[in-house]
């Protein structure tokens, strides 16, 4: 009797679980995913930052039943976008391509979240910032282009992706280097400023070689100096910043995000559907094709390269007085 009572309340005990739903989300989590994820870019289609998403979307299919999709969300320099994954339903259903205008917004009081709203799932890319002008444009050097800023203030302007974005940091960190003062013009991502740069209605970008690679190679643009420590491949004849006596190197990574409460379980699956998609040829084919830097670290890495960078970045654009 005492062993059919005991068999009896652990089969109650079950039912009482599965009823206040204690042992279903560990069912659930076994399959995910189990629906379509939807990967969020925060700028606009084109440019470096969806090229990679798009890229990585692809790669991913071979590992995993389901598919991924793209949803761009441009506005407030990624503010919007990132602002709707921290508020979805931490399943991992909506995760974020992460940028480090995710450092810059807060210290610019442009947003309200801090990169730890955002369980870091791995860091895919890095990319420095260039100085980009068009072929016909009269300076043929960056020394020449320093001068011009120089000379007459603000007329010559430069194209970013949004105010306290990194490409607008970078050209401003090049300002505080050189003495140059640039006319700083914002755009809801990198492939709109580039577009307009093509217009002529405005002289350069410092966004990535990423997105202006096939206007380069086209003959419609000229790159004149990239801020890296070493020259970038695919673009081995423009000289680094370095190389032309000014100490600077700075520039952007990418990466992806969940929510942070999304359970350690799904973000197991999460690391380990993207290390595998990470290591795809195609993947790697393609970024080098569109020349982003490829650069993989796990989440636990990505994480310590965000906190090192958050202070980094509080600390230039407080020095740099910049504002919004």
């Amino acid at each position: 009797m005492k062993t059919t009572f005991l068999r009896r309340l652990a089969a109650l005990s079950t039912a009482t679980a599965l009823s206040l739903g204690l042992a279903a989300p560990a069912a659930a989590d076994t399959d995910f995913p189990n629906r379509t994820i939807e990967l969020l870019v925060p700028y606009q289609p084109g440019g470096g930052t969806d090229g990679l998403a798009r890229t990585f979307a692809d790669a991913s299919r071979k590992h995993m039943t389901q598919t991924m999709v793209i949803v761009n969300r441009p506005g407030a320099g990624g503010a919007i976008g990132w602002t709707e994954v921290i508020n979805a339903k931490p399943d991992g259903y909506k995760l974020a391509v992460l940028t480090v205008e995710l450092l810059t917004l807060p210290h610019l009081g442009l947003a309200k979240f801090n990169y730890d709203d955002f369980q870091p799932i791995a860091q895919l890319n890095a990319d420095p910032a260039a100085i980009t002008v068009k072929a016909d444009a009269p300076w043929n050097t960056v020394e020449e282009f320093l001068a011009a800023a120089r000379k007459s203030p603000e007329s010559v302007r430069v194209g970013n992706s949004g105010n306290g974005s990194i490409w607008h940091l970078a050209a401003a960190a090049l300002e505080d280097k050189t003495g140059a003062r640039f006319g700083h013009i914002p755009f809801q991502g990198a492939a709109p400023a580039v577009l307009a740069l093509l217009g002529g209605h405005i002289e350069a970008v410092a966004v990535s070689p990423a997105e202006v690679t096939t206007h380069v190679q086209s003959g419609k643009l000229r790159m004149l100096m990239v801020m890296a420590d070493q020259r970038v491949k695919g673009f081995e004849k423009v000289p680094t910043a370095k190389e032309r006596g000014i100490d600077l190197s700075i520039g952007t990574w990418r990466g992806l995000g969940a929510p942070k409460n999304t359970p350690p379980e799904v973000m197991a699956r999460l690391r380990e559907i993207t290390a595998k998609t990470a290591a795809e040829p195609m993947m790697r084919e393609a970024m080098d094709k569109q020349n982003l830097g490829y650069v993989y670290t796990d989440g636990a890495v990505f994480k310590e390269t965000l906190a090192r960078d958050n202070a980094y970045y509080k600390s230039l654009i407080t020095k740099l007085n910049i504002k919004p």
